[in-house]
Order: C-alpha cells, then structure tokens, then sequence
C-alpha cells in the first residue's frame, strides 16, 4: 500500500463470552434476559464502550437487545482484559488468508 492512502478504520469492536459465575439478569419489555455476551468497542478517543447481550431466561431466540453493562468492578476487570488480549491478537496477526485453493 503507498504511503500516500491513509486508512480509516471506522470500529474496532470485540465480543466476549460473559464466565457463568459473572452473568446477570434484566428485563425489557417484560421478558427476563440473562446477558452472557459483552460486545466492547474502542472509541476514536481511546476509552471503551460496552453493550451487554442475552438470551431469554425463559427459553427461545427473542430479540437482539442491548442492555447495559452493571458498574461492578469485575465486569469492568473483565472488560478490560478483554480488550488487552484482543489488542495482543490483533498486533500478531498473520495477513489475510488466502482464499486460494491448492
């Protein structure tokens, strides 16, 4: 790539499987949710964002709704390890896979 292109990256955003013992439950539009994935964003400013998802405690597919992530300090912890690992695999990366077959 010539270094006359500047690349825009619009979002960098990673999902993160909430562990059993850290899950919570919430409520919208009257049906319960148990949250068990958090999807974090970097900010162009450098702070993250995050955005707890679920499945309904009752069964079924229901809808994908956001719901907020809690202001504990474990989930916090969790957040933010999160993005460090994520950091760490982005900056090993391998290139693009090859869509070529042999």
């Amino acid at each position: 790539m010539s270094s006359e292109v500047t690349v825009d990256v619009s979002a960098l955003a990673i999902n993160v499987s909430i562990p059993e013992a850290l899950r919570w439950t919430d409520t919208r539009r009257g049906e319960e949710f148990t949250l068990t994935t958090i999807n974090v964003r970097l900010l162009a400013d450098g702070h993250l964002a995050a955005k707890a998802y679920g499945r309904p405690t009752a069964g079924g597919r229901g809808a994908y709704v956001s719901f907020p992530v809690p202001d504990r300090p474990e989930l916090a912890a969790l957040i933010a390890e999160a993005a460090s690992r994520a950091g760490l695999l982005w900056s090993a990366h391998l290139g693009l896979r090859s869509t070529t077959r042999e």
